[in-house]
């Protein structure tokens, strides 16, 4: 018994001390050498104010680079198979962004981002337009920190 409390004070002191810390933490931030002016963005609203907020982070006034971004998102919701009767029963969600990064009015990259997922039909419509918002913030969330270590990596030369 002594011995399986000491391998666990020992293990989970070990875990606890590991020094993880979040990619894109609050204290990484404020490290950030660059800032988004402006982004500009057409297409699915809802995925793209939360790509907004997201990017709402990385605003620094003292940053030497600063970025604006143009692109446009588009949202589908397919048909992946219907039963016997032909009601649907299981969709396909997905966005595509293309997204124009310019540093100094230049064009500095272009990047293409395509997210997906499979999703259940639902018997209660109102539950399934909350959980496709949910997967329309968690593609936001993915294209932001993708688009964020893509412009982490841009030089400025």
């Amino acid at each position: 018994m002594l011995k399986k409390l000491i391998l666990f004070i020992v293990t989970s002191t070990f875990l606890l001390q590991c020094g993880f810390a979040p990619l894109h933490s609050k204290k990484e931030i404020v490290m950030e050498n660059f800032t988004l002016r402006n982004v500009e963005l057409l297409g699915d609203k809802t995925t793209n104010n939360y790509i907004k907020i997201n990017f709402s982070k990385f605003k620094n006034t003292d940053a030497e680079r600063i970025f604006d971004i143009r692109g446009e998102t588009v949202f589908y919701k397919d048909v992946l198979s219907k039963d016997k009767s032909a009601n649907v029963t299981d969709y396909k969600l997905s966005v595509n962004s293309i997204l124009k990064i310019f540093l100094n009015n230049n064009l500095v990259k272009e990047i293409k981002i395509t997210e997906e997922k499979n999703m259940n039909n639902m018997d209660d419509k109102f539950e399934e337009q909350k959980y496709e918002k949910t997967i329309k913030k968690i593609f936001a969330s993915s294209i932001s920190k993708k688009v964020i270590t893509e412009l982490s990596l841009i030089n400025d030369n």
